[in-house]
């Protein structure tokens, strides 16, 4: 049997169906610049399903036969890198400002709802959680929900899960490790658990964000995070208005660090701060500088 090494190069055709077919399934850009960086995250799913050439592999996951391995080469080529309380000013808005300017008609019965859209392994998701605690306890016996969607159904499963090694906990300060994980060894490696209390909190789906969202209610806060890096401008700009029209007049929308929105205005939103996007008042005009005032 060939060793991973040995599957010989991606003929520009097999890429040209690759890629086309990311597209299309997720709105995933690939170039032809990065056929290298695509070979090396592809080369174990043409040994996974059995095959030894990327054009035989392209020819199986273009075929009704290879739908059920699509899923599994989006996930290959995202990358699933993240980590506790990654771009740490984004939780601190949520507990400074956020959280503070509703909690009062949260206690009275109002729902709050948080998306975590592209969750990875669910790091981000229980840093909200966590977050949200912390500033709040009381809010766990709230309507106070964290909904953490991806593509990926292994990676919902493994966040579901919430048992995280130790080389995954990188971020968690060691008071909140303490207080919201229980410390596990399985086979001889070390585990940390989420409790029962943080995992209520947060609810794991599988969703495609360019598929239809099965949401009714509108989210109050959005993080979109390291997400739409791969997307192209079009795909880009429809996921911006989509994510408006869902957003609560009064919400947030938190994008990743290398990721803007070109043109705010023009999907309706108002930018208000480092990454960190609001909904566009009504008569509200934006100057150069991101300025805004309302008429």
């Amino acid at each position: 049997m060939n060793s991973d090494r040995n599957i010989e190069e991606m003929d520009h055709s097999s890429f040209r169906a690759i890629a086309e077919l990311a597209y299309s399934e997720s709105g995933l850009q690939l170039v032809a610049e990065k056929t290298s960086m695509i070979q090396s995250r592809l080369r174990n799913r043409v040994r996974a399903v059995g095959l030894n050439t990327f054009k035989t592999y392209a020819e199986f996951v273009c075929s009704d036969e290879g739908i059920p391995e699509r899923l599994h080469m989006i996930s290959a080529l995202t990358t699933n890198v993240s980590h506790f309380f990654r771009e740490k000013h984004h939780f601190d808005i949520l507990s400074s400002a956020i959280l503070p300017s509703v909690i009062e008609r949260v206690r009275k019965g109002d729902p709050f709802r948080i998306w975590s859209a592209g969750c990875s392994n669910g790091q981000e998701a229980y840093s909200i959680a966590m977050t949200a605690l912390e500033a709040f306890p009381d809010i766990a016996s709230l309507d106070f929900k964290v909904l953490a969607t991806d593509i990926d159904p292994e990676v919902v499963r493994f966040a579901s899960k919430a048992e995280y090694p130790e080389r995954l906990i990188g971020g968690i300060p060691k008071t909140l490790l303490q207080k919201h994980f229980v410390h596990q060894e399985q086979k001889g490696e070390i585990f940390f658990a989420a409790t029962s209390k943080l995992k209520s909190q947060v609810v794991f789906k599988e969703l495609n964000l360019l598929g239809k969202w099965p949401m009714k209610k509108r989210m109050d806060v959005i993080f979109c995070r390291n997400v739409v890096i791969y997307f192209d401008g079009q795909t880009q700009n429809q996921l911006w208005s989509r994510f408006h029209s869902l957003l609560d007049k009064n919400g947030k929308l938190f994008l990743g660090h290398s990721e803007r929105i070109a043109e705010p205005g023009l999907s309706g939103f108002v930018n208000d701060g480092p990454t960190s996007y609001r909904p566009k008042l009504i008569g509200e005009k934006t100057l150069r500088g991101g300025i805004s005032y309302v008429t």
